[in-house]
C-alpha cells in the first residue's frame, strides 16, 4: 500500500507539473488559433461566445456637436 501511495503521489505531481504547467501550453501556443477547432458535428452546441453583437455596435448614437469623446 505504501508503494501505491508513492507511486500515485509522483504520478500527479508529474502530471501536475510537467504536462499541465509544461506541456499544455507549449502544445497550445504551437497550435494557436487551430488550437479552439470544433468538429463540424458539434454544431450543435450553444454559441457561448462574450463578443458585442455587431448590430449593437453599429446602432452606437454618434455624439452630440460640443460633447467630448471618451469622457
Amino acid at each position: 500500500m505504501k508503494q501505491m501511495g508513492v507511486v500515485l503521489a509522483t504520478a500527479v505531481l508529474i502530471d501536475a507539473t510537467v504536462i499541465r504547467g509544461v506541456l499544455l501550453p507549449a502544445v497550445m501556443s504551437l497550435l494557436g488559433e487551430r488550437n479552439w477547432y470544433l468538429p463540424k458535428w458539434l454544431h450543435r452546441l450553444p454559441d457561448l461566445t462574450h463578443d458585442e453583437a455587431p448590430a449593437a455596435v453599429a446602432t452606437a448614437p454618434a455624439p452630440r456637436e460640443g460633447e467630448r469623446v471618451g469622457v
